[in-house]
């Protein structure tokens, strides 16, 4: 009797024996069940021979046939850096780690976004950017994100000339993406899984599904658009950075359930690099890996070896560790501008409270009935009040529901509004004390409250048989700002304690930019309203408008360095007050200080870094040589380099973190480089800013330029006795000439390991 076809194929693999390099491998059907999808990171391109056929040898002498490694070929990495995305066992990952010319091999992860008047509040109006026009047309903005919604009004290409001649870029075109145009000049999807997108989630092309890569995009670049708001809240002018400049959209996120992958975000950097963009945009994070084992912090160290400066959102996690804190990076946070979004609760006894919600609904009564949820538990259902009390879905009686508003803590259960709408309520007022500044779009008409004045409410409704109240759209106030958005993710590098992280912040809440109409104002079930804007948060909102910032800066100086550019607008940052709310981690919460992009353009003196000065660094760090060599593509050796003695604190970095233990005192010297970018003959005297206990010495403290790129060293001592541990304490070094003030932070952390 024959075996059956599969059972024969699965005792062929388990028996199959295969010579590699002289030994057996013995390849089990397990082995193939335990395949996950990795990346084998190889380093700078070494030639520009056909890598695709040395990276299927590769795979073939691990899977054992050309068959097996061709299926298992996800993409191969060769335009800017080398390496290749592929499905790999333990076992296959074991032997690729150990072969010649590998830096890396790591499982591919998902990532994960993280998600007007903000260019107003930061002293960049409109006038400001349209001097500019001309030049930034040719300033190109690479973006990995979600993908572009074409129609938007924000990337309309009237007026705009030729593409660029340096772009080498493609369209990626299908049947709902139809073609690029001259401000979209490119648009490219990658899609790793073998799985097609979740129907109704997303497109299978550069369309967005979402709206966050839309969002993004325009806030870095999009035109200007007169009158824009959503439902009439925050109304205004919409504009990117860079208006003028053009945009090269890499969707590598897919819908709510499929993130994006390792493997497709390298692609895309891949491409992006060799494509000719000049800034690039990564409102992407997740997982504090080493830098060589992050698809973000690889392709962002191509990218700056090719000139191009990465600008990264730094994570929604507020006090945990920090995303993307490469060097080489220019990491954000999130900080407020000077509006707030409420929606206005009034009760029947003409009690009034002010609450925070993103409020499109006009209520047409004068007044509504009130419950409170806890009071109509749906105990048929088997629910209880501790379910009603929170609007858990089903666990409110539908009858006492309907046509009121009803009053519900914000539990386990994102969304409540969710279950009044289903009831057929008229409007939810949310109880909680954990929110932060993110003004939020319901389904119904919606405020939300902290617990005090849930208090009074509750009071109220048990003063009366009949309580009413009603819910107002939403306004605009002004409130105190820059404030650190109390979700931004906070320093210290978790790798590198000598390299301040974040480097900067710029406005991340409650933005408003351009949105994708597949893509509702909640995105849940039931809602109906697909609006061209939207007003969102997050550091995936910072991170754009750095990259619009950055290439303005980049327009005005077309040859200036990533490292000049990030220099640039680190040392011209509007200083932020570390007394205000949310800002009490100082230098961990908002880096050098927030976005100034007008004063950006003119800074005076800059902090060359080139990729020399990484690999000192990354010597210091303990890397091998073989890695190093793979990484600069040379003969490079840290044993004939001079490796910094205090490590990544003498790296030429524009901001000063020094690094101590508990009970230990206080002591480093080390060097610092600035490059004359003003005024050709100009003399910079230094003041220095430090608390009680530390003392920070510069010599010389006078440095007399008499040429424009002229490059003068100064030196600094910071000494100071025993600092708390876990404490930072702050100080700046500032170099002063006319309007000239070129500020570097200086921070003093006390680690506990």
């Amino acid at each position: 009797m024959g075996i059956p076809g599969t059972s024969y194929l699965l005792l062929s693999m388990f028996f199959m024996m295969i010579m590699l390099n002289g030994k057996d491998i013995c390849i089990t059907a397990s082995e193939v069940s335990d395949e996950k999808l990795h990346i084998v990171y190889m380093g700078s391109v070494q030639d520009e021979g056909d890598y695709q056929t040395v990276h299927h040898e590769m795979l073939e002498s691990v899977h054992g046939s050309h068959e097996a490694a061709e299926q298992s070929l996800k993409y191969s990495y060769g335009k800017s850096f080398g390496g290749f995305a592929a499905m790999l066992s333990p076992s296959h990952v074991q032997q690729l780690s150990n072969m010649d010319g590998v830096v890396s091999v790591f499982e591919s992860k998902k990532r994960h976004i993280l998600t007007t008047r903000s260019w107003d509040f930061i002293n960049f109006p409109l006038s400001g950017q349209s001097k500019n026009l001309d030049y930034e047309s040719d300033i190109i903005i690479g973006v990995l994100d979600t993908g572009i919604w074409p129609e938007s009004e924000s990337f309309n290409d009237a007026g705009f000339g030729p593409v660029p001649s340096k772009w080498r870029g493609g369209c990626q075109t299908t049947s709902d993406f139809t073609s690029c145009n001259k401000k979209i000049i490119g648009a490219r999807y990658y899609h790793a899984s073998s799985d097609p997108p979740v129907p109704d989630e997303d497109y299978l092309s550069p369309r967005d599904g979402s709206g966050h890569g839309t969002h993004t995009s325009s806030t870095a670049a999009g035109n200007i658009v007169k009158n824009a708001s959503v439902y009439g809240i925050a109304q205004g002018d919409a504009r990117g950075g860079v208006p003028g400049a053009r945009i090269a959209m890499y969707k590598v996120c897919w819908g709510p359930s499929e993130g994006c992958e390792d493997a497709d975000v390298l692609a895309a950097f891949d491409d992006a690099i060799y494509d000719g963009v000049d800034i690039l945009s990564v409102s992407l994070g997740g997982f504090g890996d080493d830098y060589f084992q992050n698809s973000i912090a690889i392709g962002a160290f191509h990218a700056m070896k090719r000139g191009i400066l990465t600008s990264n959102a730094c994570g929604n996690d507020g006090q945990e560790a920090i995303y993307n804190y490469s060097p080489w990076s220019l990491t954000v946070a999130a900080s407020t501008i000077d509006r707030t979004i409420e929606s206005q609760l009034l009760l029947g006894n003409n009690i009034g409270l002010q609450g925070l919600a993103l409020n499109t609904f006009t209520m047409e009564q004068s007044l509504y009935p009130l419950i409170y949820g806890g009071y109509a538990t749906n105990t048929s259902g088997g629910f209880t009040y501790d379910n009603s009390r929170s609007c858990v879905a089903n666990s409110l009686d539908a009858t006492k529901v309907k046509g009121n508003i009803v009053l519900c803590y914000q539990g386990s259960e994102y969304n409540p509004d969710q279950t009044i709408f289903l009831t057929e309520g008229e409007g939810i007022i949310i109880l909680d004390d954990y929110f932060d500044e993110t003004a939020r779009p319901y389904l119904v008409p919606a405020t939300l409250l902290n617990t005090t004045q849930g208090d009074v409410i509750i009071s109220y409704i048990n003063s009366t048989s009949s309580p009413i109240a009603k819910i107002f759209k939403s306004t605009t106030p002004k409130e105190p700002a820059p404030i650190v958005a109390s979700f931004s993710s906070r320093g210290p590098n978790p790798i590198t304690r000598n390299i301040l992280k974040p480097d900067i912040a710029a406005p991340g809440v409650n933005i408003l930019a351009a949105w994708s109409m597949h893509s509702s104002l909640t995105e849940l079930p039931g809602d109906t309203r697909f609006p061209k804007f939207n007003i969102i948060s997050g550091t995936s909102m910072a991170c754009p408008h750095a990259t619009g910032a950055a290439g303005f800066v980049k327009s005005y100086h077309l040859e200036w360095s990533p490292a000049a550019i990030k220099s640039a607008l680190m040392t011209t940052a509007y200083i932020m007050d570390a007394s205000l709310p949310h800002n009490g981690d100082a230098e961990f919460g908002y880096g050098a200080g927030q976005i100034n992009p007008a004063k950006a353009i003119n800074p005076g003196l800059v902090y060359e870094t080139d990729v020399n000065d990484y690999i000192k660094m990354l010597c210091s760090q303990g890397y091998n040589d073989t890695t190093l060599r793979l990484l600069t593509s040379d003969f490079s050796s840290c044993d004939s380099i001079e490796v910094f003695q205090y490590g990544a604190l003498e790296l030429n970095y524009p901001s000063i973190m020094v690094v101590t233990t508990p009970g230990k005192s206080i002591y480093a010297k080390f060097s610092r480089i600035v490059t004359n970018v003003g005024p050709p003959q100009s003399t910079y005297k230094v003041i220095i800013n430090t608390p009680s206990g530390i003392k920070v010495t510069v010599s010389p403290d006078t440095l007399a330029f008499s040429t424009l790129n002229q490059k003068l060293t100064y030196n600094i001592t910071i000494e100071g006795g025993v600092i708390p541990s876990n404490s930072l304490v702050s100080g700046s070094l500032i170099w002063v000439y006319g309007n000239y003030s070129v500020r570097s932070p200086i921070g003093v952390y006390c680690h506990l390991s």
